[in-house]
Protein backbone atom coordinates (compact mmCIF):
# COMPACT_ATOMS: atom_id res chain seq x y z
CA UNK A 1 0.00 0.00 0.00
CA UNK A 2 1.35 3.32 -1.08
CA UNK A 3 2.54 5.50 1.88
CA UNK A 4 1.27 9.37 1.72
CA UNK A 5 5.30 10.79 1.94
CA UNK A 6 5.91 8.46 -0.68
CA UNK A 7 3.58 9.81 -3.31
CA UNK A 8 4.01 13.25 -2.42
CA UNK A 9 7.78 12.92 -3.36
CA UNK A 10 6.50 10.95 -6.57
CA UNK A 11 4.54 13.69 -7.26
CA UNK A 12 7.07 16.54 -6.65
CA UNK A 13 9.30 14.38 -9.06
CA UNK A 14 6.30 14.25 -11.81
CA UNK A 15 5.77 18.12 -11.20
CA UNK A 16 9.26 18.78 -11.80
CA UNK A 17 10.10 16.56 -14.99
CA UNK A 18 6.71 16.18 -16.23
CA UNK A 19 4.80 19.42 -15.99
CA UNK A 20 8.50 21.56 -15.70
CA UNK A 21 6.73 23.61 -12.67
CA UNK A 22 9.46 26.35 -11.76
CA UNK A 23 11.07 26.39 -8.43
CA UNK A 24 9.20 28.70 -6.56
CA UNK A 25 5.94 26.88 -7.72
CA UNK A 26 7.78 23.31 -6.56
CA UNK A 27 8.69 25.14 -3.25
CA UNK A 28 5.29 26.20 -2.42
CA UNK A 29 3.74 22.60 -2.86
CA UNK A 30 6.31 21.02 -1.00
CA UNK A 31 5.33 23.18 1.57
CA UNK A 32 1.57 22.59 1.62
CA UNK A 33 2.12 19.06 0.88
CA UNK A 34 4.22 19.07 3.93
CA UNK A 35 2.14 20.17 6.05
CA UNK A 36 -0.73 18.22 4.85
CA UNK A 37 1.42 15.23 5.77
CA UNK A 38 2.22 16.33 8.99
CA UNK A 39 -1.29 17.18 9.86
CA UNK A 40 -2.99 14.12 8.39
CA UNK A 41 -3.49 11.10 10.89
CA UNK A 42 -3.38 8.61 8.29
CA UNK A 43 -0.21 6.88 7.02
CA UNK A 44 -1.09 5.26 3.76
CA UNK A 45 -2.91 6.95 1.01
CA UNK A 46 -6.03 4.78 0.47
CA UNK A 47 -7.02 5.41 4.11
CA UNK A 48 -7.89 9.34 3.70
CA UNK A 49 -11.26 10.18 3.25
CA UNK A 50 -13.21 13.21 2.33
CA UNK A 51 -14.27 13.42 6.13
CA UNK A 52 -10.41 13.97 7.05
CA UNK A 53 -10.04 16.37 3.91
CA UNK A 54 -12.99 18.42 5.45
CA UNK A 55 -11.21 18.49 8.97
CA UNK A 56 -7.91 19.59 7.58
CA UNK A 57 -9.80 22.02 5.04
CA UNK A 58 -11.09 23.53 8.59
CA UNK A 59 -7.99 23.41 10.64
CA UNK A 60 -6.38 25.83 7.87
CA UNK A 61 -9.10 28.13 7.97
CA UNK A 62 -8.37 28.92 11.81
CA UNK A 63 -4.93 28.76 11.16
CA UNK A 64 -4.35 30.94 7.36
CA UNK A 65 -5.75 33.75 5.80
CA UNK A 66 -8.53 33.07 2.95
CA UNK A 67 -5.87 33.76 0.28
CA UNK A 68 -3.51 31.69 1.52
CA UNK A 69 -6.09 28.53 2.88
CA UNK A 70 -6.98 28.78 -1.03
CA UNK A 71 -4.05 28.45 -2.36
CA UNK A 72 -2.83 24.51 0.07
CA UNK A 73 -6.38 23.56 -1.09
CA UNK A 74 -5.32 24.29 -4.63
CA UNK A 75 -1.89 21.88 -3.69
CA UNK A 76 -3.62 19.05 -1.95
CA UNK A 77 -6.48 19.16 -4.81
CA UNK A 78 -3.91 18.50 -7.57
CA UNK A 79 -1.98 16.53 -5.78
CA UNK A 80 -4.89 13.99 -5.50
CA UNK A 81 -6.12 14.81 -8.73
CA UNK A 82 -2.55 13.17 -10.12
CA UNK A 83 -3.09 10.11 -7.60
CA UNK A 84 -6.30 9.21 -9.46
CA UNK A 85 -4.84 9.73 -12.43
CA UNK A 86 -2.31 7.39 -11.86
CA UNK A 87 -5.11 5.22 -10.74
CA UNK A 88 -2.93 5.05 -7.13
CA UNK A 89 -6.55 5.87 -5.65
CA UNK A 90 -9.80 3.89 -6.72
CA UNK A 91 -11.37 7.30 -6.13
CA UNK A 92 -10.46 10.95 -5.45
CA UNK A 93 -12.07 11.54 -2.13
CA UNK A 94 -12.34 15.55 -3.36
CA UNK A 95 -15.00 14.68 -5.77
CA UNK A 96 -17.50 15.11 -2.59
CA UNK A 97 -16.36 17.69 -1.31
CA UNK A 98 -17.88 21.38 -1.99
CA UNK A 99 -15.51 24.46 -1.53
CA UNK A 100 -16.86 27.91 -1.10
CA UNK A 101 -15.61 30.26 0.73
CA UNK A 102 -15.46 34.44 -0.35
CA UNK A 103 -12.37 35.97 -0.64
CA UNK A 104 -11.87 39.37 0.35
CA UNK A 105 -10.65 41.97 -2.33
CA UNK A 106 -7.48 43.13 -1.18
CA UNK A 107 -6.94 46.20 -3.88
CA UNK A 108 -3.33 46.30 -5.17
CA UNK A 109 -1.36 49.36 -3.60
CA UNK A 110 -0.11 51.86 -6.50
CA UNK A 111 2.01 54.99 -5.94
CA UNK A 112 1.09 58.19 -7.11
CA UNK A 113 2.63 59.47 -10.00
CA UNK A 114 4.20 62.16 -9.11
CA UNK A 115 5.92 59.86 -6.37
CA UNK A 116 7.11 58.00 -9.32
CA UNK A 117 8.87 60.86 -10.81
CA UNK A 118 10.44 61.91 -7.74
CA UNK A 119 11.32 58.32 -7.21
CA UNK A 120 13.32 58.81 -10.76
CA UNK A 121 14.57 61.90 -10.40
CA UNK A 122 16.43 61.12 -7.30
CA UNK A 123 17.82 58.23 -8.73
CA UNK A 124 19.32 60.50 -11.60
CA UNK A 125 20.44 63.27 -8.96
CA UNK A 126 22.56 60.92 -7.38
CA UNK A 127 24.19 59.52 -10.32
CA UNK A 128 25.07 62.86 -11.86
CA UNK A 129 26.47 64.13 -7.97
CA UNK A 130 28.28 60.80 -7.42
CA UNK A 131 31.41 61.70 -6.01
CA UNK A 132 33.06 57.97 -7.03
CA UNK A 133 32.70 55.97 -10.14
CA UNK A 134 31.42 52.64 -8.02
CA UNK A 135 28.52 55.13 -7.13
CA UNK A 136 28.14 56.23 -10.44
CA UNK A 137 27.71 53.32 -12.20
CA UNK A 138 25.34 51.74 -9.52
CA UNK A 139 23.60 54.62 -9.81
CA UNK A 140 23.11 54.01 -13.52
CA UNK A 141 22.24 50.10 -13.10
CA UNK A 142 19.72 51.45 -10.44
CA UNK A 143 18.03 53.87 -12.86
CA UNK A 144 17.75 50.96 -15.90
CA UNK A 145 16.18 48.50 -13.11
CA UNK A 146 13.85 51.26 -11.99
CA UNK A 147 12.94 52.46 -15.43
CA UNK A 148 12.23 49.04 -16.32
CA UNK A 149 9.91 48.07 -13.86
CA UNK A 150 7.76 51.18 -13.97
CA UNK A 151 7.82 51.42 -17.96
CA UNK A 152 7.07 47.03 -18.45
CA UNK A 153 5.22 45.89 -15.12
CA UNK A 154 7.42 43.15 -15.34
CA UNK A 155 7.88 41.47 -11.63
CA UNK A 156 10.91 41.09 -9.91
CA UNK A 157 11.22 38.02 -10.35
CA UNK A 158 10.99 38.02 -14.00
CA UNK A 159 13.59 41.24 -13.91
CA UNK A 160 16.10 39.66 -12.14
CA UNK A 161 16.12 36.60 -14.02
CA UNK A 162 16.24 38.35 -17.21
CA UNK A 163 18.47 37.14 -19.61
CA UNK A 164 21.25 38.88 -21.99
CA UNK A 165 19.34 37.14 -24.85
CA UNK A 166 16.05 38.35 -23.85
CA UNK A 167 17.17 41.96 -24.20
CA UNK A 168 16.80 43.45 -27.68
CA UNK A 169 17.17 46.96 -27.51
CA UNK A 170 17.64 47.65 -31.11
CA UNK A 171 13.43 47.04 -31.86
CA UNK A 172 12.79 48.08 -27.51
CA UNK A 173 11.38 44.48 -26.98
CA UNK A 174 11.76 42.40 -23.80
CA UNK A 175 11.37 38.67 -23.64
CA UNK A 176 9.88 37.90 -20.19
CA UNK A 177 9.63 34.33 -18.16
CA UNK A 178 6.49 34.72 -16.38
CA UNK A 179 4.85 31.81 -14.18
CA UNK A 180 4.84 28.33 -15.50
CA UNK A 181 7.35 29.42 -17.98
CA UNK A 182 4.99 31.09 -19.93
CA UNK A 183 6.24 33.54 -22.35
CA UNK A 184 5.64 37.23 -23.22
CA UNK A 185 7.13 40.11 -25.30
CA UNK A 186 6.59 43.21 -24.28
CA UNK A 187 7.65 46.68 -25.90
CA UNK A 188 9.51 49.38 -24.45
CA UNK A 189 7.96 52.74 -25.84
CA UNK A 190 9.85 55.15 -24.00
CA UNK A 191 13.19 56.64 -25.90
CA UNK A 192 14.31 57.86 -22.09
CA UNK A 193 14.13 54.50 -21.03
CA UNK A 194 15.73 52.76 -24.02
CA UNK A 195 18.34 55.27 -23.51
CA UNK A 196 19.28 54.17 -19.89
CA UNK A 197 19.11 50.31 -20.77
CA UNK A 198 21.43 51.20 -23.66
CA UNK A 199 23.95 53.09 -21.30
CA UNK A 200 23.68 50.11 -18.67
CA UNK A 201 24.61 47.35 -21.26
CA UNK A 202 27.66 49.38 -22.65
CA UNK A 203 29.14 50.09 -19.26
CA UNK A 204 28.60 46.91 -17.91
CA UNK A 205 29.31 45.12 -20.48
CA UNK A 206 32.48 43.55 -18.74
CA UNK A 207 30.58 42.53 -15.85
CA UNK A 208 27.84 40.63 -17.91
CA UNK A 209 30.38 38.66 -19.60
CA UNK A 210 30.57 36.29 -16.74
CA UNK A 211 27.05 36.34 -16.02
CA UNK A 212 24.29 35.35 -18.26
CA UNK A 213 21.67 37.46 -16.75
CA UNK A 214 21.15 40.92 -17.76
CA UNK A 215 20.95 42.91 -14.40
CA UNK A 216 24.22 42.56 -12.40
CA UNK A 217 26.45 43.83 -9.52
CA UNK A 218 30.05 45.29 -9.95
CA UNK A 219 31.10 42.02 -8.83
CA UNK A 220 29.66 40.53 -12.13
CA UNK A 221 26.93 38.10 -9.78
CA UNK A 222 22.85 38.41 -10.80
CA UNK A 223 21.25 40.82 -9.43
CA UNK A 224 18.96 39.35 -6.49
CA UNK A 225 15.36 40.57 -5.37
CA UNK A 226 16.93 41.27 -2.15
CA UNK A 227 19.02 44.18 -3.60
CA UNK A 228 16.67 45.52 -5.87
CA UNK A 229 14.26 45.91 -2.77
CA UNK A 230 17.35 47.26 -0.75
CA UNK A 231 17.78 49.88 -3.43
CA UNK A 232 14.06 50.77 -3.34
CA UNK A 233 14.16 51.75 0.03
CA UNK A 234 17.14 53.56 -0.41
CA UNK A 235 15.77 55.85 -2.95
CA UNK A 236 12.62 56.82 -1.08
CA UNK A 237 14.68 57.57 1.88
CA UNK A 238 16.84 59.97 -0.47
CA UNK A 239 13.58 61.42 -1.75
CA UNK A 240 12.17 61.88 1.82
CA UNK A 241 8.81 59.95 0.35
CA UNK A 242 7.03 58.67 3.16
CA UNK A 243 5.01 55.94 1.32
CA UNK A 244 6.36 52.62 1.90
CA UNK A 245 7.76 51.19 -2.30
CA UNK A 246 7.81 47.75 -2.78
CA UNK A 247 8.84 46.16 -6.60
CA UNK A 248 5.60 44.65 -7.08
CA UNK A 249 3.58 48.00 -6.74
CA UNK A 250 5.71 49.80 -9.70
CA UNK A 251 3.96 46.84 -11.13
CA UNK A 252 0.18 47.77 -10.03
CA UNK A 253 1.11 51.24 -10.95
CA UNK A 254 1.71 50.63 -14.25
CA UNK A 255 -1.43 48.87 -14.78
CA UNK A 256 -3.55 50.72 -13.21
CA UNK A 257 -2.20 53.89 -14.80
CA UNK A 258 -2.61 52.13 -17.97
CA UNK A 259 -6.39 51.38 -17.35
CA UNK A 260 -7.21 54.67 -16.09
CA UNK A 261 -5.61 55.76 -19.84
CA UNK A 262 -8.82 53.71 -21.16
CA UNK A 263 -6.00 51.21 -22.63
CA UNK A 264 -8.46 48.04 -23.14
CA UNK A 265 -8.24 45.16 -19.78
CA UNK A 266 -7.70 42.88 -22.37
CA UNK A 267 -4.04 44.30 -23.86
CA UNK A 268 -3.07 45.53 -19.84
CA UNK A 269 -3.75 41.45 -18.97
CA UNK A 270 -1.44 40.52 -21.92
CA UNK A 271 1.11 42.72 -20.74
CA UNK A 272 1.03 41.63 -17.78
CA UNK A 273 1.12 37.87 -18.55
CA UNK A 274 -1.67 37.12 -16.76
CA UNK A 275 -3.64 33.43 -17.81
CA UNK A 276 -7.26 34.73 -16.92
CA UNK A 277 -8.42 38.26 -17.28
CA UNK A 278 -10.38 37.94 -13.69
CA UNK A 279 -6.66 38.71 -12.04
CA UNK A 280 -6.35 41.68 -14.16
CA UNK A 281 -10.02 43.11 -13.63
CA UNK A 282 -8.98 43.44 -9.76
CA UNK A 283 -7.03 46.92 -11.34
CA UNK A 284 -10.95 48.27 -12.29
CA UNK A 285 -11.30 48.21 -8.58
CA UNK A 286 -8.58 50.59 -8.28
CA UNK A 287 -10.09 52.80 -11.53
CA UNK A 288 -12.62 53.91 -9.22
CA UNK A 289 -10.84 56.95 -8.58
CA UNK A 290 -11.00 58.41 -11.84
CA UNK A 291 -14.54 57.25 -12.03
CA UNK A 292 -15.46 59.86 -9.27
CA UNK A 293 -13.28 62.33 -10.42
CA UNK A 294 -15.06 62.15 -13.45
CA UNK A 295 -18.90 61.95 -12.24
CA UNK A 296 -18.33 65.03 -9.63
CA UNK A 297 -16.39 67.51 -12.38
CA UNK A 298 -18.25 66.57 -15.32
CA UNK A 299 -21.71 65.30 -14.25
CA UNK A 300 -23.96 68.38 -15.27
CA UNK A 301 -25.71 67.69 -11.31
CA UNK A 302 -22.92 70.19 -10.56
CA UNK A 303 -24.40 73.48 -12.44
CA UNK A 304 -27.95 73.02 -11.09
CA UNK A 305 -28.90 75.40 -9.04
CA UNK A 306 -31.34 74.78 -6.59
Amino acid sequence: MDTVNTCIENYLEYCKAQKRLDEKTLKAYRIDLRQFSEQNPYTHIAEITSDSLEQYIARLHTQYKPKTVKRKIASTKAFFHYLEYREIIDRNPFNKIIIRFREPVILPKTIPLHTVEIFLSTIYKQRKNARTLYQRRNALRDAAVAELLFSTGIRISELCSLKVSDVNLYDGTILIYGKGDKERRIQVGNESVIHILTEYTEDFSGERQSCSNFFVNQSGKALSDQTVRSMINKYTALASIEQHITPHMFRHTFATSLLEADVDIRYIQEMLGHSSINITEIYTHVAVAKQRNILATKHPRKDFQI
